[in-house]
C-alpha cells in the first residue's frame, strides 16, 4: 500500500539565505538532494527539539516521491459503514511503526486483495 509521510515537517535544516521575504534557501542533506532547496515561508515552523519526534528516513525507506510502502502488521478490529445504497465492509488496520492509537479504517476488500493470508485463518 502506498502511503504519504504522516509527519508534515520531515527535519531541521539550517537557513542559507533568505531569498525574498516569502521564501528560504535552506541546507537540505544528501539524501533530499532530488528535493528542491527554496521553501515558501508557510512550509517552514521554527524549530523545537523533541528527540521523540525524530524518525530516520532510512528506517521508513522513503522513494524519491516521498512516498512509502506501508506494512500492514495486524488486523484489529471489523466494521461495517452503512450509506444510502451501500454497505462497506471496513478492518482497522495497524501498521508496521505505528502504535495502535494511528491504526486506520480501510475498505476490507482491498486489504483483502493486498494481504489474502490474513483472510485465510477465518479470524477475519
Amino acid at each position: 500500500m502506498k502511503g504519504k509521510l504522516s509527519l508534515r515537517f520531515i527535519g531541521s535544516y539550517r537557513i542559507l539565505k533568505r531569498i525574498r521575504p516569502i521564501a528560504y534557501l535552506l541546507e537540505l542533506p544528501p539524501e533530499l538532494e532530488w528535493i528542491h532547496d527554496v521553501f515558501h515561508v508557510s512550509m517552514l515552523r521554527r524549530h523545537r527539539f523533541n528527540p521523540l519526534h525524530i524518525v530516520p528516513i532510512e528506517e521508513i525507506e522513503v522513494r524519491l516521491d516521498i512516498t512509502f510502502e506501508e506494512k500492514l502488521i495486524q488486523i484489529l478490529d471489523r466494521d461495517v459503514k452503512v450509506l444510502r445504497k451501500k454497505i462497506v465492509p471496513l478492518v482497522k488496520v495497524l501498521w508496521w511503526n505505528h502504535g495502535t492509537e494511528e491504526a486506520t479504517w480501510e475498505p476490507e476488500d482491498s486489504i483483502r486483495q493486498q494481504y489474502p493470508y490474513l483472510f485465510e485463518s477465518g479470524k477475519f
